[in-house]
């Protein structure tokens, strides 16, 4: 990472570390390695120790990334993925939230909840249920799926088709605001002791919806909560996701494209939110980023090369190809990646093509352990120079913050909080303390509730 002059940052700096409740994520085979602790991912403990950590430096959130099917399409199978360990196992992150957060008094949790294979009446109850035990430390990443085995998992032929998903999951977002936001007025919880009464029935109401998607009547089982509504991320990155994005996210997930590209497309969906009655401004943009850092540039680079030796080829041409839909067993590693429409992860293969114009991805390149397309935030350097790299990063593409990939676990971790926060911390751009009050109000300074803009605004009951 070479240094140059850098473009001064006016704001805080977010971050979030990237986790699935699983022993090989993004970067597949780095669980081997003499130094990860990622296979006691079964471990209650192993999740204490990261929240623990997290909390110590003043990480934002903890973001589980989830999955409901395998990685079977590389080859025709699930078995590389399985042995390969591509983000397979999978246990279900929800669990292991409450737990996290008890040892915990400021950490968020964003956590994966996939909406084309539950009832919105159950999910509505979950994160609720979240909400209240972590004491409105809770996030919603919304998403529709993109996996196949997980539609056959559950019953179906198939997913339903990209766009159509995100039909679906617009009418979804209508019934759990309802759900959360109208169900109960603010003033239906009594708790008075002395006449029994708990709450107030002329308070509490049945929510009713009759739509395209779904049909449903029903109270919500769960009292209002810190939120009400968690705080709403989302990462879809197709045209038909953006549209999604700015109508509902708070959050909005971004994989690593060059910074140009980035920048326009966080313009774009500012603007789409300002179309719609939003403030373009109360949208935070969080890029992907994969940090190697060590006290000197040499070190660093030695720490990515040993990194490098345990990421495991077939294991990530499996995640891959499960990503994109793409079976790469097909090609050789100097093919080029081509661009071609699929039901899958769109944003994965164009950022492999159409968003990189300027360079030809390879097969070779997707077991690299450095910049990849669709991983351009990839930084690797002395703490000085990746903070550098930050603040570059922010201000050219116009980002808020950061999602940490889970890589040489825990150590990418610590060495972030040891050696990049005090450095940011310098600059003034990353916070001391946190901030008192739910993650809302962590994150906005807005209050704990969606703002009167948000579409989920209007289903409430005014007093």
């Amino acid at each position: 990472m070479e240094g140059s002059q850098v473009p001064r940052l006016d704001k805080e700096i977010r971050i979030n570390a990237f986790y699935a409740n699983t022993p090989g994520q993004n970067w597949v085979g780095l669980w081997s390695h003499p130094r990860s602790k990622a296979v006691r991912y079964t471990d209650l403990d192993y999740w204490v120790e990261i929240a623990q950590l997290a909390e110590r430096g003043l990480i934002d959130a903890i973001f589980f990334a989830d999955t409901n099917g395998v990685y079977d399409i590389f080859d025709g199978s699930p078995n590389a993925a399985i042995e390969r360990a591509a983000m397979f196992p999978m246990n279900d992150p929800m669990l292991v939230i409450p737990t996290m957060a008890y040892v915990t008094k400021h950490l968020g949790f964003g956590v994966t909840g996939n909406l084309s294979y539950e009832p919105a009446y159950l999910l509505a109850r979950k994160f609720s249920t979240l909400d209240h035990l972590t004491n409105g430390r809770i996030g919603w990443n919304i998403v529709t799926g993109f996996q196949d085995s997980a539609a056959r998992a559950m019953g179906l032929p198939k997913q339903r088709e990209h766009d159509e998903r995100y039909d679906l999951a617009d009418e979804y977002m209508e019934i759990v605001y309802k759900l959360w936001e109208g169900s109960w007025e603010d003033d239906a919880v009594v708790r008075d002791a002395a006449t029994r009464i708990y709450a107030r029935a002329d308070r509490v109401h049945t929510v009713t919806h009759q739509g395209k998607f779904f049909t449903m009547s029903g109270v919500h089982l769960s009292e209002p909560s810190p939120q009400r509504t968690p705080v709403l991320y989302q990462a879809g990155g197709s045209t038909r996701g953006r549209a999604f994005a700015a109508k509902h996210a708070e959050c909005v997930f971004l994989s690593g494209l060059p910074k140009k590209t980035t920048a326009e497309r966080v313009r774009s969906i500012r603007r789409r939110a300002a179309a719609g009655g939003r403030d373009p401004n109360d949208l935070l943009f969080i890029m992907m980023a994969t940090i190697v850092v060590a006290p000197t540039e040499a070190e660093a680079r030695d720490k990515r090369e040993a990194l490098q030796r345990y990421v495991d080829v077939k294991g990530m041409l499996a995640l891959f190809s499960g990503m994109t839909g793409l079976d790469f067993s097909k090609n050789s590693p100097d093919d080029p990646i081509a661009h071609v429409e699929s039901n899958a992860l769109r944003t994965v293969l164009e950022g492999m093509t159409t968003a990189n114009p300027d360079r030809t991805w390879r097969v070779r390149d997707i077991a690299n352990f450095g910049p990849q397309g669709g991983r351009e935030c990839f930084l690797v350097g002395s703490p000085t120079q990746v903070a550098d790299a930050l603040e570059s990063w922010m201000v050219e593409a116009e980002l808020d913050g950061f999602n940490l990939h889970r890589s040489g676990e825990p150590d990418h971790l610590s060495d972030f909080i040891d050696l990049v926060v005090p450095e940011l911390q310098n600059r003034g751009i990353y916070k001391t303390e946190y901030r008192e009050g739910t993650f809302r109000e962590k994150m906005f300074s807005k209050g704990d509730r969606l703002l009167p803009e948000h579409p989920a605004a209007k289903f409430r009951h005014l007093s």
